[in-house]
Order: C-alpha cells, then structure tokens, then sequence
C-alpha cells in the first residue's frame, strides 16, 4: 500500500474575522478547581486556528513554494545519510576535526601508542552507545586525545551504511558533534549560537504541534495558570521571556476579552538585537487580534543587559505577571546569562507569579543537582531517545512520514541536542554558575489547579501513544511513558499570597 502523500497545511489562511467568529461560538471561561467549566475541545480548535492565523512566513508562501522547499531539503537529508556532510548550522564545517586532531596525536610517544591500540581494539567492540558514553567519560576527565579518537571512530561508524538508516544513529550524530563542541571550548566562552526561524523550521515545529502535545501543554498550562492567578484583577501585564510568534496569547486574549472592561500588556524581554524586527511583527499581529475582539491591549519590547533594565518597566494600576519557558523544543536556546538575568528581574519586579516551563532535561532540579556531565550525558540520550519514540509511536510514521521526522530532527531535536550537551557544566567553576544562575530567589512553588490538571490530561488523551501526565511536589509533567519531557510549575513571591 502506497504512503499518503505528506502536504504542508498552508494553503488557506484563517481570516480575522472567522477567527474572531470561531471564538465567539466556542467561548467559556474556566474558573479554577471547576472541571465542570472546562471545554477541552475549544482550546485544540483556537490552537489550530492560531497556528494558520499568525504563522504568516509560512502562510504567505503559496503550496508549490513549499513542496519545493521541503524537496530541497529531503535531498540534502539524503545527502547527509549517503556523504557524511552536515548542514545543521555554521558549526558543520568543524565536525570532523576532531579526526584531523587524532592523525596528529600519532606522534606522541611509543607508550602512548601502545595505549592507542587498546583503546582501537576496546572501540572496535564497542556499541555506538558505549562509545558515546566513552567519549562523555573522556570529556569529563579532559582526555582529549581519547576524545578525538571515540570522535574519529564514531563519525565512522555512523557513517557505514551497512549500520542501517535509523532514528537513532542520526541523532547519536548531533550528540557526536556535541562532544566534539565541548572538547574545543568552555561553555563560559562559547557564543550563543544562531537560531534560525526559515521555512524548514516553522514546517517542523508545526509538524511537532500536530503530532505531539508538547507545545500545546506548554502553552495551555501557562495560560490556565495566569488566567487562574487574576481572576479578580482587570489589567494584567505579562513579561514574556522569549514571544516567538506570539501564537500561546490570542487563546489567553479571548477569555480577557469576556472579562468586564479587561486590558493585558504584553511585554516582550528581547535578548537578541536581531530579532527585534521579528517581535515587533508579533506585537503588531497580535494588536490585530485585540482589535479584532475589542480587548484593550498594549505591546512593547524590552532589551535587556543586565538586571536594572527590569526597572524601566512600568507596573502601576496592572497586575503582573512572568512568563519563562526555558529549552523548549519550539524555542531557541539561551545563554545561562540571559536566564540567570531574566530570573533577577524578576526577584526585582515581585510578579504576581512567574510561570515556569522547563525541558525536563535541563530543569531547575538537574542544575542544583551533583549530577556529573556522563550522568548527564546519558539522560540526554534517554530524553531525545524518547521525544523521537513518542513522534515515531504516537503518529504512526511509516513510509513517506519517515521523511517528516527526519525534518523535525534536523531543524528542531538536533539543535536542542547540541545545545544541552554544549550547555551542561563539566568543571566546578561551571556548575557554581549554573547552579547559582537557575534559581527563583525569594519564590516558592505553589500548587496547580485541578482544572489545570484536568486539562492537561485531556490534551494527552486526544493524541495517540503512550503519553501521560504527571502531578507531584508542585510540578506537572508531560510524560511519554514513564520519562517526563517537559514539566510546568508556578512561583509566588515568598511575601505574597496567590
């Protein structure tokens, strides 16, 4: 039986004024610890219409645009799988220097050559997980010769066609690039990477949204949250730490909207001069929106340096809230100074509640932990592991879908890869850093409603697989059997109560 063909959806753009319509006829309220209120089918409705609504880089390509552009990069997918040359971003170039730098320690002494063939001869039986494994072992302990060696062994290993085309030996290829990313330079002296928001990666990241829950609890469980926390307050100003596209607010814009007289301010941190045009799109975009349903709304954009730019934001007569999703898979990766910054205006600004949405891998927990980079390493493998099962398993993949996950591997799973292993501290002065930089100083965890409980398990059941969620000491996860992938929780300032 011949695979259905996959095509992008987005040849027809929603109208303000069927949106607008759409959320007329489905509107509701939820009122905390109030199940009976809940409308679970309405919020998978206004996600989808969000997503054509202001997608608009996408929806102003027409269809055969995009075929081509998905059939430009199926063939340098398939270029990758048959050459070995990546085109993941600007650090391909450097992939395989690692073996160069291995042809250069054969000159060391005879002793050391000794050791070389051991460690051949260990490699030659080794699994690509043990290898992995010995590679993080190798970075942790500083050995690079070794490292660049497992590096060397790797590449050709992952490289053999006879190894089979699997969704695990192309990610153990961004995990092989991550190693060799953490044996050249200090997390403390590498530069943000770049993140690009083209085509290619818009198509993966609404793939994600149609195949897996993940950003849709994300978004769903904050919005539950800030709408849950200001019940009785009529302006509302939420300090977003990474806006995007703006597709988590207009859901939270129509529930204002039935409030009597309600206003919400949004503003946007921007960490990134480069994406200061992008934003004021979004904000732009979403004023449209406001308009469109008669909600009073203001939009601006903050860039940040350092703390005491937090100060300048204004906060008489609104009620205010943090929104801070971290490592999402939807997101680009940011510096631990940005975050650490972003937590410390917050402790400065005393928001109402900050709601915090973490990658399981890199959360608050792991940061204070002991955890060391190979017990890191090997969480990251299990993570990623279970993020590509749960899009294989819970979409049915099978003939011409392969392609879309290799899509979504190459834009989404595999920069999220290399930025966990590039991100995660080795050396003690490192962890103090990041131990010191991921905290909410002077908040406390509270607990979430039941109705955003209620909600979060609806969501799940309306996708096939094995996903689940998880509930305990004050954090929801989302889970693909028993491994969380991303987890939610609210902070309240110590002195205040929600």
């Amino acid at each position: 039986m011949e695979p259905e063909p996959f095509n992008l959806p987005i040849d027809e753009l929603v109208s303000i004024e069927n949106f607008y319509q759409s959320y007329s006829e489905n509107s509701f309220s939820l009122l905390p610890d109030s199940p009976s209120n809940f409308n679970p089918e309405r919020l998978l409705q206004i996600e989808s219409e969000i997503t054509q609504l202001l997608d608009f880089d996408i929806a102003i390509a027409s269809l055969p645009e995009a075929q081509d552009s998905m059939e430009v990069l199926e063939t340098g997918l398939i270029k990758v799988l048959e050459t070995g040359v990546m085109e993941v971003d600007p650090l391909s170039d450097i992939i395989f220097q690692g073996q160069e730098e291995a042809n250069e320690e054969d000159s060391l002494g005879e002793e050391h050559s000794l050791l070389r063939v051991i460690q051949e001869e260990l490699m030659e039986e080794s699994s690509l997980t043990d290898l992995l494994l010995m590679g993080a072992e190798a970075v942790e302990s500083q050995n690079w010769p070794v490292v660049s060696a497992i590096i060397s062994k790797l590449n050709e290993n992952l490289f053999n066609q006879e190894n089979g085309n699997n969704p695990f030996n192309r990610l153990a290829l961004f995990f092989t690039q991550g190693l060799h990313w953490k044996s050249i330079i200090s997390p403390l002296e590498m530069p943000p990477r770049t993140f690009s928001r083209g085509p290619n990666t818009i198509s993966a990241i609404q793939m994600i949204q149609e195949l897996s829950p993940y950003i849709k609890f994300a978004h769903f469980t904050a919005n539950q949250a800030i709408l849950e926390a200001t019940l009785a307050d009529r302006d509302v100003h939420v300090i977003d730490f990474d806006i995007m596209e703006g597709i988590q607010w207009p859901p939270l814009m129509v529930d204002l909207a039935i409030r009597d007289d309600a206003s919400l301010w949004i503003t946007a941190i921007v960490t990134d001069p480069e994406t200061e045009a992008s934003i004021r799109q979004t904000g732009r975009r979403l004023k449209e929106f406001a308009d469109s349903i008669d909600l009073r709304f203001t939009f601006d954009q903050l860039p940040i340096q350092e703390e005491e730019d937090f100060r300048t934001i204004h906060q008489v007569g609104h009620t205010v809230i943090a929104n801070c999703m971290i490592n999402q898979l939807h997101m680009p990766s940011k510096s631990l100074s940005m975050v650490r910054t972003f937590l410390g205006g917050m402790t400065t600004l005393s928001p109402k509640i900050v709601v915090l949405v973490e990658e399981e891998l890199l959360n608050f927990a792991k940061a204070s932990s002991s955890l060391s980079f190979v017990e890191f390493f090997c969480e990251a493998l299990h993570h990623y592991m279970a993020l590509s099962d749960s899009l294989v398993m819970g979409s049915s993949f099978t003939g011409g879908y392969e392609m879309c996950l290799k899509v979504i591997e190459q834009e989404v799973l595999g920069n999220r890869i290399l930025d966990s292993v590039r991100q995660f501290p080795c050396e003690e002065l490192e962890r103090k850093l990041w131990r010191d930089g991921l905290c909410l100083k002077g908040f406390r965890p509270v607990p979430l409603s039941s109705s955003n409980v209620a909600q979060a398990k609806y969501l799940v059941s309306v996708f096939s697989g094995e996903y689940r969620v998880q509930y305990e000491k004050f954090r929801l996860a989302l889970c693909w059997k028993s491994r969380p992938l991303t987890t939610a929780s609210i902070w309240a300032p110590i002195s205040r109560a929600v």
